[in-house]
């Protein structure tokens, strides 16, 4: 089973690109982050006659997260537990049934900038909850995985220049432990367990020709549970993407699962 995560930022923008890709990958499970549109306008239509069931949950112009699966989805659940206040469209999850059975779990976190201030702080918060539904993933021992842009730079290697990073809310100290925290419990981050080094990325912003100088960073990440983890074939990050027709500022990272 190749299950990816991609940050489209905006599936307006993305109309031509995202359907593209899907064709040249192939993937079976697409989680999608900042779809920026409401339920009723994402197109899902075009991805039904590509062959997948389509699950959303949008949120006008902002944020919003999808899943699109040639697999079937159960129990479909929408928002991060332990919020009921929380408005904002940043997680989805469903199982996915194929030779067994597979939680899915897609985030869009929470960027945090400018620090400090209420959205930092809302950051912070929002990463204890996803601690928290992670350890019930484990409690439950499942099949799982948890994908997406994460918004945090693990590690100084996961920057091409971590200095220009030091203040800001993906690689604040207290990002990275939040991050590490949830990892600690008992997880693996499935890039990492099968590449090492730097010089990695999936973000390369828009401005200053970031692309051209390979001036990126690691944002996107892919979470198993040890069920899942050991099924864990493979993990691959699609960089070439970014070089496309109207790209996304990040790219699609892939996995690969014996499943």
């Amino acid at each position: 089973m190749k299950i990816a995560t991609f940050n489209i930022n905006g599936i307006k923008a993305r109309i031509d690109a995202l359907p593209a890709w899907l064709r040249e990958a192939a993937p079976d499970v697409a989680l999608l982050q900042e779809i920026k549109t409401v339920d009723e306008g994402f197109p899902r239509g075009l991805f039904e006659d590509m062959g997948y069931n389509v699950e959303t949950h949008g949120q006008k112009g902002f944020n919003g997260v999808a899943i699109l699966s040639k697999l079937p989805l159960e129990d479909v659940t929408r928002g991060l537990p332990g919020d009921d206040d929380d408005e904002q469209a940043r997680w989805i999850e469903a199982t996915v049934v194929g030779t067994r059975a597979i939680r899915i779990c897609g985030l869009y976190l929470p960027n945090g900038n400018p620090v400090p201030g209420p959205k930092f702080d809302y950051k912070l918060a929002w990463m204890e909850r996803l601690a928290q539904r992670a350890q019930a993933l484990l409690d439950a021992e499942e099949t799982a995985l948890m994908a997406g842009d994460y918004n945090v730079i693990p590690q100084a290697e996961d920057a091409r220049n971590p200095d220009a990073w030091r203040d800001d809310a993906l690689f604040r100290p207290e990002s990275r432990a939040a991050f590490r925290r949830v990892l600690n419990l008992g997880f693996t981050e499935a890039f990492r367990a099968r590449t090492r080094g730097p010089g990695h990325y999936s973000f390369w912003d828009y401005q200053a020709g970031a692309w051209e100088k390979n001036n990126g960073i690691r944002i996107d990440h892919f979470l198993l549970t040890p069920q899942c983890a050991d099924l864990l074939l493979d993990c691959q990050i699609d960089s070439a993407v970014r070089g496309g027709d109207k790209p996304s500022d990040h790219v699609p990272v892939w996995l690969e699962l014996d499943a």
